[in-house]
């Protein structure tokens, strides 16, 4: 059984999320459809409902490319096809995006590690890890941590 992840969180108070009006936009990119609807289900649940879902980086560099402005979370998972996590995070520093990245697997969490390293090397903000299966109650830890700071 895999275990939870989390690392601390913070998050630029420009997102201003403190704010009930002002709830934060969320792109989850995961190729399992059951994965994505129970993020999406845990995240509305949380009060965040500005949440979409794309099954690989190609779906996601697309929904960045046409959200104005980008979302302020992206919750991505490494491991997909077509253009996966890592190669994700390339696009991410490409597009010099400053919101609040969380990576996840279902797989191997030392890869996830690896993930998080790169991304933060190269200027992003990541926020935290997860392991999949992801639990309510490590989402709701993740995202409330992202509220308070």
């Amino acid at each position: 059984m895999a275990t939870q992840m989390t690392t601390p969180m913070s998050i630029p108070a420009s997102t201003q999320m403190g704010k009930p009006s002002a709830r934060p936009s969320v792109l989850v990119l995961d190729d399992d459809e059951f994965s994505q609807m129970v993020l999406r289900k845990h995240l509305n649940l949380l009060g965040f409902t500005q949440v979409q879902t794309v099954s690989d980086g190609l779906e996601g560099v697309a929904a960045l490319d046409q959200q104005t402005p980008p979302p302020d979370i992206i919750i991505c998972d490494i491991f997909m096809p077509q253009m996966d996590g890592i190669e994700f995070v390339a696009e991410l520093v490409k597009r010099n995006f400053q919101g609040q990245l969380i990576l996840m697997t279902g797989m191997n969490t030392d890869m996830l590690l690896v993930a998080q390293d790169i991304a933060r090397m190269n200027g992003l903000h990541v926020s935290g890890v997860l392991t999949k299966p992801v639990t309510a109650k490590s989402l709701g830890l993740a995202m409330a941590c992202l509220q308070a700071a």
